[in-house]
């Protein structure tokens, strides 16, 4: 009897001894639902790889180690490819994309695993005349938004299913339209207390943090206090603030003096959306930017920004046309774009955003209106204005209010050298600042970072050039954005972390999208897995949708 109690014990001790917790492995002599085989393993520390297998059981890692015992379900050799944790995409604007497409082509063959969104603007909250404003530009879709806030938002695209994980910054400027509407106004301490409400509650519904775009109207309207105020909420739940500053170029050190003043003030960490130095001339002021950040940092700052990794980048012609023009939404633009009394003054600061931004160096890629697109698409500003015997000036105010939109265009506006310099620091994460597409079904011309701006940060930047090691690139894919979004269990190859997890192969990974044929699916990544289940296999996609929604840290119903 006494010889069955012990045998008894023992089992029982063995049993929980190799059960898996947040840090150990499961029975090695069960079966794992996969074994990644000898790879080399990039964990998302900053390391260097090294040879060993990785399991995994659920939508957990369960060890990582060489020569695991224990067969996996499902085994892929590695021989030769990299193993690494799931990228981040920084700066995503896929909601839509995802929206009609879930399957997130473009970005899962590049091995991005989670898409975070929310520069300035987010799916939510909205209000009603706000919902309205959306479906208009659906252009003629009658489909109904059946959420409101920024979390029901998030919910419904996981529930209607998505290939990648998803979270969001709450958009300062989607707050700002929500309380104040589109007026060129400070905020009332009132409309600022009901702000205040709309990103509490966008946190505790699991928001990452706020996020505005004060290059654009109508966030310009929107001062450095208002900005504070709703950032202190921010800071009440561990969140972030993120921010396309309000210039690039010639006060772009002033712009970054704002961000770090709401840092300071606000008490919260701080993020450079698409960290640049714009348009020729100040070019130079990038290092002075980069001493600044680094001196705060010293003193303990946390500042961090991200990047696409082109010397182009693209927006609407909004981009040279000042904002004061664009007060009170998009109709009441247009009608000042047409009236004869304000077209000098227009005229006036348009050739001064010229004389920086030659007309030479914007390329028109996207129009509202199809037969200006099949007209257009692909011209410069400069041969547009020509073929219509216009001065480059006249042919931005009269082609946006014939397309009636902003009309999307790439500007090459940024140095190659500034790109490799941005690359090798250490607090520099990437983005796309595009949506994840397909080529199938996308239309006009997209600017390349859609398919190829992770790619190239391990191929180009890393393999190619020296820049940065595999390892750091990998970190800056990975643990350091999950790190500063303070996301559980994210961004590592660690047992008991989720398992999102990229195969590529090193040294024939590589981006194909050029600027004038962007539709171009990058190669090398054969593998990915989201929250454990397989969703590029062979370099090819499974159907798979299991992303999830990805809760920030003053989710309400966070363990």
């Amino acid at each position: 009897m006494m010889k069955r109690t012990t045998l008894l014990l023992f089992s029982t001790l063995f049993f929980w001894s190799c059960s898996p917790t947040a840090n150990t492995a499961v029975n090695i002599n069960s079966a794992y639902d996969v074994v990644v085989r000898n790879g080399t393993v990039y964990d998302g520390s900053g390391s260097e790889g090294f040879i060993a297998d990785v399991a995994i059981s659920g939508d957990r890692i369960a060890k990582i180690g060489p020569k695991l015992s224990g067969k996996g379900k499902k085994e892929i050799d590695a021989t030769g490819m990299a193993i690494t944790p799931g990228f981040i995409n920084m700066l995503s604007w896929a909601f839509n994309s995802l929206l009609r497409d879930g399957l997130s082509q473009s970005d899962i063959r590049q091995g991005v695993t989670l898409e975070v969104f929310g520069e300035g603007n987010s799916p939510g909250p909205l209000s009603d005349a706000m919902k309205s404003e959306m479906l208009g530009w659906n252009s003629g879709d009658d489909s109904e938004i059946p959420w409101v806030t920024l979390g029901e938002a998030l919910t419904h695209l996981e529930n209607k299913g998505v290939s990648t994980n998803v979270a969001s910054f709450v958009g300062a400027t989607t707050v700002r339209i929500h309380v104040v509407g589109y007026e060129n106004r400070k905020a009332t301490p009132e409309e600022i207390s009901e702000m205040q409400a709309l990103v509490r509650e966008a946190m505790e519904e699991g928001a990452v943090g706020l996020g505005s775009s004060l290059i654009y109207a109508p966030a310009d309207y929107a001062d450095t206090d208002e900005l504070i105020s709703l950032s202190k909420v921010v800071g009440e739940y561990g969140g972030r603030y993120i921010s396309h500053m309000r210039s690039e170029d010639k006060d772009l050190l002033k712009a970054y003096g704002e961000l770090e003043r709401i840092a300071r003030e606000a008490g919260v960490g701080a993020e450079i959306y698409h960290l640049k130095a714009s348009r020729e001339p100040y070019w130079k002021l990038l290092d002075d930017l980069i001493d600044l950040v680094d001196k705060a940092r010293e003193e303990g700052l946390d500042i961090s920004a991200d990047m696409y990794t082109y010397n182009a980048s693209s927006t609407g012609l909004t981009g040279v046309i000042p904002t004061w023009v664009q007060e009170g939404g998009h109709e009441a633009w247009m009608a000042r774009m047409q009236d004869p009394v304000v077209r000098p003054r227009l005229m006036k600061d348009l050739e001064a955003e010229l004389a920086v931004q030659p007309p030479e160096g914007i390329l028109l890629v996207g129009f509202r209106n199809e037969k200006m697109g099949e007209k257009y698409v692909g011209m410069t500003l400069a041969e547009a204005a020509e073929e219509r015997g216009q001065a480059p000036a006249d042919a931005i105010i009269d082609m946006v209010v014939e397309d009636d939109s902003r009309i999307q265009c790439v500007y090459f506006s940024m140095s190659e050298d500034n790109i490799r310099k941005k690359i090798a620091l250490p607090w520099v994460a990437f983005c796309s600042d595009a949506g994840s597409v397909d080529p199938s079904w996308s239309t006009g011309m997209k600017h390349p970072r859609a398919y190829g701006s992770f790619i190239r940060v391990l191929g180009k930047y890393a393999r190619d050039e020296g820049v940065i090691t595999v390892g750091e690139g990998v970190r800056r894919l990975t643990s350091f954005p999950a790190d500063n979004l303070k996301l559980k269990n994210r961004g590592r190859l660690k047992a008991g972390y989720y398992a999102d997890v990229v195969v590529f192969d090193p040294e024939t990974i590589q981006d194909h999208a050029t600027f004038r044929e962007p539709n171009q699916y990058s190669t090398g990544v054969a593998h990915v897995f989201v929250n454990g289940e397989h969703v590029l296999k062979e370099g090819e996609h499974t159907g798979a949708t299991p992303g999830r929604f990805l809760k920030g840290p003053g989710y309400k119903d966070n363990p």
